[in-house]
């Protein structure tokens, strides 16, 4: 099977990101993930992307948005590829194709929060030419 990057758009594509997604955000239910999905993306125009082989290898979560001071903007919610398939590049591959769709969809720029902890993953975006840009701040309500 060769590679594909593209939109979940299907029930059977949602769901088989999930096992995926789970990885990165572990308080998910497979029971209510497709509905999780349909309501944001209805709701906050969120997409699911993904890049697979024979299986899903990678998932991004992401959104197109505006800000009065910077203008239009797509923002990665999400990032994770499979648990020992990482460093294969597939990380890479879905993040390029994002940027591809960022400006084709007239985006002034890309963002995305990633948590403190993960290092890694803060090394990964630089190396992909992104920048530390403003703290992200927090208040659980």
């Amino acid at each position: 099977m060769a590679e594909i990057i593209k939109f979940a758009e299907t029930d059977d594509e949602i769901r088989a990101c999930f096992p995926v997604m789970r990885e990165l955000r572990p308080n998910l239910q497979e029971e209510s993930f497709l509905s999780q999905i349909d309501h944001l993306h209805s709701h906050y125009g969120f997409l699911l992307a993904y890049l697979a082989h024979e299986e899903v290898m990678s998932v991004a979560g992401l959104r197109i948005a505006e800000w009065l001071h910077q203008g239009r903007y797509l923002e990665i919610e999400d990032l994770v590829v499979r648990a020992g398939s990482r460093s294969q590049g597939h990380g890479g591959r879905l993040f390029d194709w994002i940027v591809d769709y960022a400006r084709s969809q007239n985006c002034n720029h890309l963002r995305l929060v990633s948590a403190l902890t993960r290092e890694s993953a803060h090394r990964f975006y630089e190396r992909k030419g992104m920048q530390r840009f403003a703290y992200y701040f927090t208040l659980d309500l």
